[in-house]
């Protein structure tokens, strides 16, 4: 897999080895690097001069070591037919087989329980937005819906860009035809930072504080309540409660609300100036406001158990939240939308997502299983904007039920991307190995 794995197969064809090789890459080298710059790879590719790039990225090596793997190979296999094409074109030579990438759908399996894994996933993230908006303003969080993107920090390829100018364009449309709905929307991707935001970190300390205050009050109200009751009288609060914790109670409250906005990002990064994402929130005016709907939060490093702000691993993140985001312009496959459907999380590709092509060519009704995507390859980026926007807007009109009805639909549509219903395509690459080597089916069977 991938040019590193492949650099003893010239050698074995050169020597002749009574074996046979199969090649599988997930993206060329220099398809990556070309992409970063050039949202119009796919339609570029029949005029790249694949030398004269791979001098300019200083990745000539990287590049002829990749081609001569794939040229080496019995069977030279790819991802998708996106990636297909940029083979043909970058490596010289059109895969023999493509090989979807699946998942092993049983690790993931909640059965009966997955819509109540979302509703305690959901309400460990809707602990950290109170903790994060509540000390400057208050929204109904029965109507707040988590939208979320993530993956490696590649703010073009893997359409960040798009997802925050999408992002503006709902919040105007949510102000236009108000829903009285609120949307947080989180963007998980690593950058290098110093610290979590002291203001952020304190906010969350704050909020425990609170929390057990308000847990003390309720264990001392609960047994003179009682004490009170059972004697035939029935108490005001304030006579209950002890001055002390009345008084602590206040304080706290008090301690914990503040004129500032809440933050755009957890953490203080080292290049908070200049950092693409939040350059474009600012651009954009998403800077939480409390009149806009649109909340964002960027969180520039892994979600984890061990995580202080979430205290969650990343996969009951994905549980928790109502809808992935990931409208990628460089994608061989796409993982994150896949892992969506396993969890029973709807969610948003692209169709320059090898995931994404899969899905439009062999599930028709996709957008009825909770799998949307996309149209980049063709269009221009203000129209996939817009469409963007208009399939999350589409989304807040679900009700709770409709919501519940679209989980279900998901989860039952990630089976097909299970490896036993894969795996198929590995064997056949393996077979036509074998027969090109002289070996046969008789020498796979043996």
């Amino acid at each position: 897999h991938e040019w590193m794995g492949g650099t003893a197969i010239p050698e074995i064809r050169w020597a002749g080895l009574p074996m046979t090789t199969v090649f599988t890459t997930h993206a060329t080298l220099l398809g990556r690097y070309i992409s970063m710059g050039d949202p119009w790879l796919y339609d570029h590719l029949p005029f790249v001069k694949w030398e004269e790039d791979a001098r300019r990225f200083n990745i000539d090596a990287q590049v002829r070591l990749e081609r001569a793997a794939a040229h080496g190979s019995h069977v030279f296999t790819t991802v998708s037919d996106v990636t297909a094409l940029e083979c043909e074109y970058l490596l010289g030579r059109r895969p023999d087989v493509i090989l979807p990438n699946g998942l092993n759908i049983e690790r993931f399996v909640a059965l009966h329980e997955f819509q109540n894994l979302h509703r305690v996933c959901k309400t460990k993230i809707m602990e950290f937005v109170m903790g994060h908006f509540f000390p400057s303003y208050t929204f109904d969080l029965d109507q707040t819906l988590i939208f979320f993107s993530s993956g490696r920090y590649e703010y073009r390829n893997k359409g960040f860009d798009l997802t925050i100018e999408a992002l503006a364009r709902l919040n105007s449309m949510m102000k236009e035809s108000p829903t009285g709905q609120t949307v947080v929307f989180f963007l998980i991707s690593r950058q290098p930072f110093r610290s979590i935001n002291a203001d952020v970190l304190n906010r969350r300390a704050m909020m425990e504080e609170l929390r057990k205050t308000c847990i003390a009050i309720k264990d001392q109200i609960g047994e003179r309540l009682f004490a009170s009751v059972a004697a035939g009288m029935l108490p005001r609060v304030d006579e209950i409660v002890d001055e002390y914790w009345r008084l602590r109670l206040r304080r706290t409250m008090l301690a914990w609300r503040t004129k500032k906005l809440p933050s755009v990002v957890t953490h203080d990064l080292y290049d908070d100036a200049s950092n693409e994402v939040l350059c474009a929130f600012r651009r954009l005016n998403l800077i939480n406001l409390r009149e806009d709907p649109v909340k964002v939060v960027y969180h520039p490093d892994f979600i984890s158990s061990t995580d202080p702000l979430f205290g969650m691993d990343y996969d009951h993140f994905v549980r928790g939240s109502h809808l992935g985001i990931f409208p990628s312009q460089y994608e061989p496959w796409g993982y994150a939308p896949l892992e969506c459907a396993a969890l029973g999380n709807p969610s948003i590709t692209s169709d320059m997502t090898g995931f994404g092509s899969y899905v439009q060519k062999n599930l028709p009704d996709h957008d009825e299983r909770g799998i949307l995507v996309v149209n980049r390859r063709h269009t221009s980026f203000e129209a996939a904007v817009d469409q963007l926007a208009r399939m999350m807007f589409g989304f807040l009109k679900l009700d709770r039920r409709g919501r519940i009805a679209l989980r279900n639909k998901v989860e039952s549509s990630s089976e097909l991307f299970d490896w036993s219903n894969l795996g198929r395509h590995y064997a056949a690459a393996h077979r036509l190995a074998l027969e090109r080597g002289g070996f046969g089916v008789a020498g796979a069977q043996g």
